[in-house]
Order: structure tokens, then sequence, then C-alpha cells
């Protein structure tokens, strides 16, 4: 299996890397509790299509070391890139979904634009979803920490509670089986409470709308109308309207797991902004080649 070591404090992480290697690249980064695993239905059919697909599993999940610390935003941030170093990664577009965003965001204004080209933030907490003064309809303290009491109390119990929210199940179109959703709790349930706590902290004290500004890039931007996660008014279009160049694309009744319940959509979405990136770049080293002439 393909592991490398943490630039940080060396600590283990796992990825995958489907795909030709020649193909644009893509590397993907999960929610909160999950791996590699949950973007199945976009790895797998991107890869088949020509793309280089990788997909991190941050520290504490998935099949990455279970650490006690370095559930800070930074040293994710630098785990994230840490993985593009290690694979010499180049034009890179980074595709985070939920807290995944907010690595995604904090790896490009922390480690530049050398090796990424381009940002995808699906069901992102991007800026920031917590009450403070200048976002009041934020969502209170004493729901935030209602919902860690209940997470602590029973984790499988809290997952359980929320899947139908998280899939947005009151629209039949976003019904998924519950096979599938017993599979994705399962997943859930690798992450300990070390790591998911770590990581629910990140998401309570989430505030980077002055990061956003500094985008120097292209930014997709997908969210649902029904994001109980991550209701869209907070995150989405704060997001879409914060960065430079940013395209915002909202999917009619999609929850929070539009990554399952839209995932042809999605993936569509996604090969269409990759490869606007690599006629783009084609593009640029044409006119830097007609320039030289």
């Amino acid at each position: 299996m393909p592991y490398f070591d943490s630039p940080v404090d060396g600590t283990r992480l796992h990825y995958t890397d489907h795909g030709p290697a020649t193909g644009p690249v893509a590397v993907f980064v999960a929610s909160a509790y999950l791996g590699h695993e949950m973007w199945e239905y976009q790895t797998l059919p991107l890869a088949e299509a020509g793309f280089r697909c990788v997909a991190l599993d941050r520290r504490g999940h998935g099949r990455s070391d279970d650490t006690w610390s370095g559930y800070d935003l930074d040293t994710l941030a630098d785990d994230l890139y840490g993985l593009l170093d290690h694979l010499d990664l180049d034009e890179v577009t980074l595709i985070g979904h939920s807290v995944g965003t907010a690595e995604v965001v904090r790896c490009v204004t922390r480690h530049g634009t050398a090796r990424v080209h381009r940002v995808a933030l699906v069901a992102g907490v991007c800026p920031g979803i917590a009450r403070r003064p200048d976002l009041p309809e934020g969502v209170a303290p004493e729901d935030i920490r209602a919902d860690e009491e209940l997470f602590r109390r029973d984790r499988p119990a809290y997952y359980t509670l929320l899947a139908d929210d998280f899939f947005a199940v009151q629209f039949p179109e976003n019904a998924v089986s519950p096979a599938y959703v017993r599979h994705l709790i399962g997943l859930c349930l690798t992450a300990g409470p070390r790591a998911s706590t770590g990581v629910r902290a990140v998401v309570a004290d989430l505030d980077i709308a002055d990061e956003l500004p500094g985008l120097d890039l292209p930014v997709l931007v997908v969210h649902g109308t029904h994001d109980a996660s991550a209701p869209l008014a907070l995150t989405g279009e704060r997001a879409a309207r914060l960065v430079p160049d940013g395209t915002l694309k909202v999917y009619d009744r999609a929850g929070h797991g539009l990554f399952a319940t839209h995932a042809d959509r999605l993936t569509a979405d996604l090969r269409e902004f990759i490869e606007a990136g690599a006629v783009r770049r084609t593009a640029e080293l044409a006119g830097a080649g007609a320039g030289a002439r």
C-alpha cells in the first residue's frame, strides 16, 4: 500500500493513486471521519477516463496512523502538501469535501500555487459556520456544544441519527440504500475518537474568510440547497463571493452527502473543471512558446 511520512512529524499517511501517471491530476481530500473510500463514485470513473486520481487518508482516518496530535489546520494542510511533494505532482486540481475544503484552502494559502492550479470546494464548511460578530447568522455556540456532547456520548448513534439529514432523503431522488448507509457509518467509525474530535474542533473554530480572497486560481464551489451540515448561505455562497475567480454550482435539493446522491453530476462537473484547467494550461504554454520566438 502506498504511504508517505508527514513532513511535520513523520506520521505515516496512506493514499491511493489511480489512473494513468500522465493524465490530468486530481487530488481528493475527504470530509471528517472518512478516508479515500468516500470518493469512489468520482475517482473510479475519472481514473477510467484517463485522469490521475490521488486521494489522501488524513492522519487518524482510514489507513493512516492514528496520532494524538496534529489535528490543527496548519498541520493537516502541511500533510496534504507533503503528499504533493512526495509524488512530485504539478498542475494539480485540489478537491475537498466538508472540512477537507478548509485543508485545501489552507494548503494553497500556506504553500502557494507552484503545484496547484485549480481548487474545487464540494459541500464545504468554508469560510466557517460558527456565529461570530461578523457572522451573526452563524451556528450558535450552545448548539455546537450540544452537538459535541451528543457526538462524544455515542458516536455510532450520532452517525445513524444524522444519516437522513446528511443525504437529504426527504427528497425521493436522494434515496440511498440502508446497506450504503451502514457502509459509510462503518468507515466513519474507523476514525478514532481523538482524530474525530480533533477535526470537529477545526470546524467549530473555523474562520478563514480572510484567506479566500488570496486564492489566485480558478475555484469551483459545489453545494446543495439542503445541506444541513454546512448551510449554503453560510458556506458555499460566501466562499464563491470571496474568491477572485469563483464559479458556484448549486444542486437543488442536495444535502451534504451529494458525492453519493448526485454522484454522476458531481463527477461530470469535476471532469469539466479539470479539463478546463488542462486546456488553459496548454494555451498558456503555447502562448509562452510563441512569445519566446
